[in-house]
């Protein structure tokens, strides 16, 4: 028996940070390789939503104020920095990721820690921290569906999207890690994710499992 394989009819899919203002070229905080992998991202979205599976996009929304930033960042926030801003343009998802019924974030609703839907099976969630976990209601969310396995991708693999599948081990969720729908990955991150159990995987890796698992 293996505790760590995926049980991809049991998934959810994860997007990370994939922010106008991390993402797009000369945004303001682009992280550099994001825009790269927004064509895999576009494919395994396809997917799920094919399959009628649940996508849950994790955004960061940074106050003008810098009230609820990071310490790291919260200076240079504080100083005129504007990146990922409720309300604006630079804090929306990038265009190419979202699903048709999309209609924009509703910073307010997801500030206060509610899940933005989209449709039943796909939605929105705010996190304050490099983990998705941390001061959320993500693992409820999960728990509360059936699901045990999370398909990562998304922005900037040393920050958010690691930090967040270490907060899922911890928790025993599955967690794979589709490594080239991913941005900032690197080779000896990819054998510490394998060395806590992560399942690191290909973009078409990923699509062949779940759409075998699923029955498409």
């Amino acid at each position: 028996m293996s505790y760590t394989s995926p049980h991809w009819s049991r998934s959810v899919l994860l997007t990370i940070d994939t922010q106008n203002d991390f993402t797009l070229p000369e945004a303001v905080a682009e992280v550099p390789g994001t825009f790269a992998v927004l064509p895999k991202m576009e494919q395994i979205l396809a997917v799920y939503r094919a399959l009628n599976l649940p996508i849950l996009h994790v955004v960061r929304l940074y106050q003008a104020d810098g009230s609820n930033v990071d310490l790291c960042r919260r200076q240079a926030v504080e100083q005129g920095l504007r990146v990922v801003v409720p309300d604006t343009e630079g804090a929306e998802l990038a265009s190419s990721i979202r699903s048709p019924d999309y209609c924009g974030l509703d910073s307010e609703r997801l500030l206060q820690g509610e899940f933005q839907v989209i449709d039943e099976r796909e939605w929105i969630m705010y996190k304050p921290r490099w983990g998705a976990f941390y001061n959320t209601s993500l693992e409820q969310l999960l728990r509360e569906r059936g699901i045990d396995t999370i398909l990562f991708t998304g922005c900037n693999f040393p920050n958010c999207p690691r930090t967040s599948m270490y907060e899922a081990s911890e928790r025993d969720f599955r967690v794979v890690m589709v490594a080239d729908a991913m941005s900032q990955v690197y080779e000896q991150g990819i054998k510490e994710m394998r060395n806590i159990g992560v399942y690191v995987c290909s973009l078409d890796e990923a699509v062949m499992e779940v759409e075998q698992a699923v029955g498409r």
